[in-house]
């Protein structure tokens, strides 16, 4: 298990370390200078000259991106009007924002977690939930109504989703607030009243999606050799499913979860645009906008991480799940 969860580290080391030489690429060493990219507008020669130097743009390619893995690692020294020394993870100044890129992440990322992780226990639980029973009432009422909510889900897109809870629960039943942010630590109700509709518009859709994939999974599952042997052995119905079906089921959506759960922390710019809260995907839309290379390259190398994150999870989960994974 120990050899196993290192090697998953050490590949996404890499993988990371690619995804920052790329980025870095694709930001600072193509042919327009990006110090033109990140000086405020109205910027002045002398301006753009101490923007550059500052950011040290006039070192070689190479040395400008070891000295961002430095600040990314142990932090590194910016310009006397950029405050001075930046702690780790140091990911830059931004110039738009007038503040270090980790301090602008800082305000931003609570935002995102706040909404993706709660939405995704509602998802997964309600999804993977009514799939399960809807298999295994196949041709029921509940099934066949089931299976019109999955598809009406699917069909959908969040901005209507979020735009009709919106009309009915804040403008015209006037039972909740109109969504912001407020930090669990201070206020815990205000944080999950604040936040009920963004989950609860992300977990309609996504857990039709995660419906109707249990349900197609449970199905196949339930028609295997060893869920029959098991059945003709004379095993009650719930140890069957919850022993023996639900194992097999449960392995690829475990997968498709990481996945979306990974892509969804990366930046939520449909949820978090129409219910009006400014999280990593705002502010990764804004960046580009304004042409903020800092915050870009920062907001790509966190979303990033926490895909990989997110598969190095779903990787551990598979050794509980399915004990043969340990032998890979």
């Amino acid at each position: 298990m120990v050899f196993f969860l290192i090697r998953r580290i050490l590949l996404a080391g890499l993988t990371l370390f690619a995804v920052s030489v790329v980025t870095f690429l694709m930001f600072f060493a193509l042919p327009r200078d990006p110090a033109t990219a990140m000086c405020p507008k109205n910027c002045d020669a002398a301006r753009l000259e101490r923007v550059r130097t500052e950011l040290g743009l006039n070192d070689p390619k190479h040395v400008q991106y070891l000295n961002y893995m430095k600040g990314v690692f142990v932090g590194r020294d910016l310009g006397a009007s950029q405050g001075g020394h930046c702690d780790a993870p140091c990911l830059g100044y931004s110039y738009v924002n007038s503040e270090p890129v980790t301090e602008t992440f800082g305000r931003v990322i609570p935002v995102t977690l706040s909404i993706v992780i709660p939405a995704s226990v509602l998802w997964l639980g309600i999804g993977i939930g009514l799939g399960m029973i809807s298999a295994l009432r196949r041709g029921t009422v509940f099934d066949r109504l089931a299976i019109g909510v999955s598809l009406a889900g699917a069909s959908m897109q969040l901005y209507f989703v979020g735009g009709l809870l919106l009309l009915i629960f804040v403008y015209t039943l006037k039972v909740l607030p109109y969504p912001r942010y407020t930090s669990i630590l201070d206020n815990p109700w205000d944080w999950a009243t604040a936040l009920i509709l963004p989950w609860c518009a992300l977990a309609f859709l996504f857990s039709a999606v995660y419906a109707r994939l249990s349900r197609a999974q449970m199905l196949e599952t339930m028609t295997e050799d060893f869920v029959r042997t098991a059945e003709a052995k004379g095993l009650k119905r719930r140890t069957v499913v919850g022993r023996h079906a639900l194992r097999a089921v449960i392995t690829p959506l475990v997968t498709t979860a990481g996945l979306d759960v990974g892509a969804a922390l990366g930046g939520t710019v449909i949820t978090e645009t129409t219910f009006g809260l400014r999280g990593l995907g705002r502010t990764a839309i804004d960046a580009v906008k304004d042409g903020d290379l800092p915050t870009i390259m920062g907001t790509v190398l966190i979303a990033a991480t926490f895909i990989v994150v997110a598969n190095i999870v779903v990787d551990v989960l598979y050794t509980t799940i399915d004990p043969r994974v340990r032998l890979r």
